[in-house]
């Protein structure tokens, strides 16, 4: 999908940034190719009831089961980079990346792999954004005690119609994200089985896929991530890791029924940026916003009143070297949050939209010191946040063998 041109006054377009930040990315795959096309053409294969798809929709091959994997922070350039470290997951099937949504972090990611739905239809549009009823920040990922996960996102999930519609459903994850509200919010409607280690998550998968001869098993893997954020994703301790789930994949294909095929994806990519800007420590960036959302790749800039114009100029001319700078109306028009975004959750939304250029990250020091601590980072709309691998393999032998 390649987005129209940026609309006047949209605060992107010709000039220095524009080079250097490169030209406005394109959206991504909605529709054919993204996280939220992964469950449906899921269940499409064991006769789930759902919504006519395009002629160039994501496609997988036949299986009585199905069990998707999603590693937290397993990009696909961070793969390629990193195949000797996982010599089994470069063995397996693979596909085309996928594009997960935008931003490119995890709360967005698995709304959009749990829904089906891109951000515009589901509303979870990044790691902390306004509620528009009580004008705060919110955090998708630590949430409060007032507000309802399945009130602020209400959408029935592949989960609850797949169950619906006869399907054994599991999902398999730690213990503490059971009952968690983003589980809530967006994977309810499964049987549960909780596991804390490789060897867990290895077990309780295995046999949840064996359970049942038709069913649809999800899977949850969140130590990449961690390493990345804490060590960097070029680090020894990352490599080590992701050493680690190569071989938890590897157990797990060989646990399998011969009738199920495992997919293996991740929820977003990671950049160790050189280039941090704060963003607290410049006046021309601080001055009209009244909340700063998102996080250091992929910022919601919420105004004071009136200031809206004015916080887009200072931001486009402040970081054109290093990032992308869209109102709000021009990111939603170029489908950075899918074909369309839903009127009742536009309040959500930053007045301006930033998404962080290559090797760039903007911190906060004194609105988020513990983030702005962390190395490696994610959340734009750039390729390295934004394309997963996707990964095949049927029960101890890989599906096509390509590496």
């Amino acid at each position: 999908m390649t987005p129209p041109p940026p609309a006047p006054g949209s605060g992107v377009g010709p000039g220095p940034g524009a080079a250097s930040a490169g030209a406005l990315p394109v959206a991504p795959a909605y529709g054919r190719r993204s996280a939220a096309d992964l469950l449906p053409a899921a269940v499409g294969l064991l006769d789930v009831p759902s919504e006519p798809a395009p002629a160039d929709a994501l496609e997988l091959p036949a299986a009585a089961r199905v069990c998707v994997l999603i590693m937290d922070g397993l990009g696909a350039a961070l793969l390629r980079r990193h195949t000797a470290d996982a010599p089994f997951l470069a063995s397996l099937d693979r596909q085309p990346p996928l594009t997960v949504g935008f931003p490119s972090t995890t709360a967005t990611s698995m709304a959009s792999f749990g829904t089906g739905l891109p951000p515009g239809e589901h509303g979870m549009f990044g790691y902390q954004v306004r509620d528009p009823d009580r004008n705060i920040l919110f955090n998708l990922l630590r949430w409060d005690k007032v507000t309802v996960p399945e009130v602020w996102q209400p959408r029935p999930t592949m989960f609850e119609r797949a169950a619906g519609a006869g399907l054994p459903v599991f999902h398999v994850g730690p213990a503490a994200f059971s009952q968690s509200p983003l589980t809530r919010a967006v994977w309810r409607g499964a049987e549960y089985r909780e596991a804390d280690s490789p060897g867990s998550l290895v077990a309780e998968t295995a046999a949840a896929v064996a359970q049942e001869p038709r069913s649809l098993t999800v899977a949850y893997y969140s130590k990449v991530d961690y390493a990345g954020h804490v060590f960097g994703s070029r680090s020894a301790a990352w490599r080590h890791e992701l050493a680690i789930a190569d071989r938890m994949v590897e157990r797990l294909a060989g646990a399998l029924p011969p009738d199920a095929l495992l997919v293996v994806t991740g929820d977003h990519g990671m950049e160790d940026p050189s280039v941090r800007i704060d963003l607290d420590a410049d006046p021309a960036l601080v001055s009209g916003v009244a909340l700063l959302g998102g996080e250091a790749r992929a910022r919601h800039v919420y105004t004071e009143p009136g200031a809206e114009a004015d916080v887009l100029a200072a931001w486009t001319e402040t970081l054109a070297d290093a990032a992308w700078v869209l109102s709000r109306d021009a990111a939603v028009e170029a489908g950075w949050f899918g074909p369309t975004v839903r009127p009742d959750l536009r309040g959500r939304l930053g007045d301006v939209i930033v998404a962080a250029g290559p090797d760039t990250a903007l911190i906060a020091t004194e609105r988020e010191p513990r983030e702005s601590r962390l190395v490696g980072l994610h959340g734009s709309i750039a390729p390295a946040d934004l394309e997963v691998p996707l990964l095949l393999a049927r029960a101890g032998e890989c599906v096509g063998g390509a590496a």
